[in-house]
């Protein structure tokens, strides 16, 4: 499998050591960046192009995942979803991990690096990699409803909201 892999400076030990056990696997590894630490790094533009390069490999036929990292995650998995047709979930544990690509086919996971000994996060990236999705017709359902709005703007009707107070 072909992984994709950006971070900031906060996760550019993870991202190195994460690439090698990934290549001892036998997957294919693309760095998007930083290759270098620089504290004062953006990592939109490096999450952006992972999260791009993900959708293009998926396109092509080519079994493609994301990985990317920053202190919390939460702003690289916020980059990430600005992409169409990604689904970045942040994960922190082994059950979100798996939950993840179970229910939501996940193609790119966020995982704060600040948070995780290096064990942790290559236990996290290999249970992402390995679990696949569910199929079960719930889920597809869903994820073709959240595909549908980011497409065209299209939102299945539900019921309406109701206030309290």
């Amino acid at each position: 499998m072909r992984i994709h892999i950006a971070t900031d400076h906060a996760g550019l030990e993870f991202s190195t050591e994460l690439q090698r056990h990934l290549l001892d696997q036998g997957h294919e590894v693309v760095d998007h960046g930083p290759v270098e630490y620089d504290a004062l790094d953006d990592y939109p533009a490096f999450c952006i192009r992972a999260a791009q390069a993900v959708i293009a490999d998926q396109r092509a036929g080519v079994e493609a995942l994301g990985v990317v990292f920053g202190g919390s995650g939460n702003g690289e998995q916020i980059a990430a979803n600005k992409v169409e047709g990604v689904r970045a979930a942040l994960v922190w544990n082994r059950s979100t991990a798996e939950l993840a690509r179970e229910h939501n086919d996940a193609n790119v996971i966020s995982i704060g690096a600040r948070q995780h000994a290096v064990e942790e996060v290559l236990d996290l990236v290999d249970t992402f990699v390995a679990t696949p999705f569910s199929g079960e017709e719930r889920h597809a359902r869903r994820i073709a409803q959240v595909a549908a709005y980011e497409t065209d703007g299209t939102l299945v009707d539900g019921p309406a909201p109701r206030v309290r107070g």
